[in-house]
Formats: structure tokens, sequence, C-alpha cells
């Protein structure tokens, strides 16, 4: 009997990671692809990227509507609530035999929950990781402890996952799969690219991409217009904008976005979702990426392309000598700008290794989740390192 692997997926970001591994499972005989599409991809507000899901010829088996209009602590903890249900419901109609997951969201953290209330085992990728100004860390290590196969990028993160109780046979380092869809993907032209964004490209641009720090409070604001107003200060090129998630404050980031790309019409853009091919074709074209998101980390060294990564939200993760931190100020930011555009700091790392690279992490997870003995496996026993 083929054994029935539910993959889920909430926004664009876990989408983009996942397409290539939705394909390899699709494509093998011993396994029945299922799909659940949730959260920001069933929102116009955010580009209802379902469409972008269905175009790559992906079926959802069940789309479940669970974010509310808001951004708030309380809407968030709302949305929540709502998504168990939805989850729940989901899970009594499909009855898969294994869960894959991605990440540390806290729709994600709902799902594995409503897994755990089902007995459903749960594969996740991306755990172990450290990102010390998102609420995310917790809920990704949450998650960790609701999984029973752990699918860690490099060698340090399965060492945490290891550290965190699990067996070490449940935990395998498999790479990243954004760095082998780089290296699968034939990217877009600069010319298709700027016909397809309907922006020129002919001059230099940044990428931005800018997330609420969901550990401070009240801090996107202030943050985000530092961002703006350094570069102003230093950049006379091009931006494109990628709009913020879900999380407590993104609209804040958005509004202040909209309102820049506005008065700048000539030379900034703003897209709510620019979906995988467009995206990792603009970041190969960049000059940098600016911001603190995790593609900048994780996808944008295998490019080449240096990162200025900005802040505490990603503060923790391994990185590669192209990325440059600074702190949110207006200063930083713009020493920062400066230092990345430079020739001599782009010789420093033409050479450099990207931790997250490792080949073969589709057919690897799949092989394993294919393979593994899922009898017995929720009745996980807590795996005691030696006392120093």
């Amino acid at each position: 009997m083929r054994r029935k692997i539910c993959v889920y997926t909430s926004t664009r970001a876990d989408y983009g990671l996942q397409k290539s591994l939705l394909s390899e499972i699709r494509r093998r005989t011993e396994l029945q692809l299922q799909l659940i599409v949730s959260g920001t991809h069933l929102c116009p507000e955010f580009g209802t990227t379902v469409d972008e899901i269905l175009a790559d010829g992906f079926k959802p088996d069940e789309s479940v509507e669970m974010l509310l209009s808001a951004d708030t602590p309380s809407s968030i903890c709302k949305s929540m609530g709502m998504a168990m249900i939805g989850y729940g419901d989901a899970l009594t109609r499909l009855r898969p035999d294994l869960v894959v997951l991605l990440g540390d969201r806290f729709e994600t953290l709902c799902m594995a929950s409503a897994c755990q209330v089902h007995n459903i085992p749960v594969a996740h990728i991306h755990g172990g990781e450290s990102t010390q100004g998102a609420m995310d860390d917790a809920f990704r290590h949450a998650i960790t402890k609701l999984s029973h196969l752990h699918f860690a990028s490099c060698p340090p993160y399965r060492n945490r996952i290891i550290q965190l109780g699990e067996a070490p046979e449940t935990v395998f380092n498999v790479g990243a799969l954004g760095v082998e869809n780089l290296h699968r993907t034939p990217l877009m032209s600069r010319e298709s690219l700027a016909d397809a964004l309907d922006f020129n490209l002919d001059l230099p641009f940044l990428l931005v991409t800018f997330h609420p720090v969901t550990l401070e409070t009240g801090t996107a604001r202030v943050q985000f217009q530092a961002v703006l107003d350094a570069l102003d200060a230093t950049v006379s090129m091009n931006m494109i904008f990628t709009k913020a998630n879900s999380d407590t404050d993104g609209r804040v980031i958005n509004n202040m976005i909209d309102a820049y790309t506005a008065a700048h019409t000539k030379t900034s853009l703003a897209v709510s979702s620019m979906g995988v091919l467009r995206y990792l074709s603009a970041m190969k074209y960049a000059e940098a990426v600016l911001g603190n998101s995790s593609s900048g980390i994780i996808e944008a060294p295998s490019l080449n392309t240096p990162t200025i990564n900005i802040g505490d939200r990603q503060k923790g993760r391994i990185q590669a000598a192209s990325i440059i931190n600074a702190a949110p100020e207006k200063k930083a930011i713009c020493r920062a700008i400066k230092k990345a555009l430079s020739q001599d700091f782009r010789q420093t790392f033409q050479t450099h290794i990207n931790p997250y690279d490792k080949e073969g992490t589709c057919s690897a997870i799949a092989d394993i989740i294919a393979g593994a003995d899922l009898s017995g496996i929720q009745r996980k026993i807590f795996h005691d390192l030696p006392l120093s």
C-alpha cells in the first residue's frame, strides 16, 4: 500500500522551499502526495499565493482558512485557535501516514499540535536552528519535540536537535532545500525578470526584505525607518521590496513600503509575493540582499550575492563569509551597504563555502520518509546526553 505523505504549507516562503520536494514525492510510486494549504496562501492581502501552487500543477487536498485580518498578538492567538479547528478536521478527512512540516511559524506549530492529537507522525525540516530575535525560535524547538523524523540543514543543527532529546537515528543532516532549488532551477535572464516585474532593471538594484523582530515590542516602525533612511542616504540605485509576512506588526512595515514606493515610483517596486523563480532570479542579479530574511543567510551565499543582515531576527544562524551584520540603525546600515558594494569585500568570498549546501537534499528526504519504520514511532523516548 502506498504511504500517504501530507505536506503542509502556509506561506510563500515554505512553499518555495518545498516545491521540489513536492515533485519528488509525487513522482515516487511508493508514495501518495497529499497537500494542505493554509495561512497567507489564501489571503488576497498577501498575494493569494495559492494561485502559484495551482499554476505549478499542485492541487490542494485541503485549504484551511485561519488568518484574521489583523496582526496584533490577540488576533494571532485567535488565528491559532481557528487553525487548530481547521487542521483537526482536515487530518480527520485525509488520514495521512506522515505529515511533513518546514520551519518555525505559529501556523506550523498548530499543525504539529493537531498531528500529535491525531497520533500522526511528523517529519520536520529545518529544526535545530536559532533565530534569537524571533518568537519563532521557541516555536521551532516546540515543533521539534512534536516531531518524529528530523531533517537538519547542517551538522551543528543536527547536534542541537539531539541535544533537545531526539534519538540520533531519527535526525538526518540533509542540507537546505532552498540551496538545492538554486542548483535545480534555471533562473530568468535579467531582461526577462524586468519584463515579468514590469520594472526597469538596467540600473543596479537592491533586494529588500524586512520582517518584524517579534521578540521586540513596537520596534518594527523605528527599525524599518532606519532602513529607509539609510537607503536614501547611501544608495543611488533601484530597490525591489518584498513585503513582510503575517507576524505581529507586519502590516506596519507593509504600509511603510507602500508609502515609500509611492513616493519613489521610478526607482522602487513593492511586491507582495514574487514567487520562487522571480525571487531567486532577483537575488542573483541584485547588488546585495538587504533586510532580515533567512533567504539572505541560506540561499544568497550560493549565488555569491552579498547579504546585509539587519538586527537580531536571524541572530544565531550559522553564516557564510558573504554576510555582513548591522545594527538596525541608520549609520550602521549605511556602513554595511558601503562595504557590501565594495569590490574589496566581494573578493573575500568568491571561493567561500555555503554551510547549507549539500547535494541530494530532496532525494534524501524522500528516501527516508518512504523507508522509515513508522510503527510505534510516536512512542518517543527522550535521548539523554552523557553528563559532563
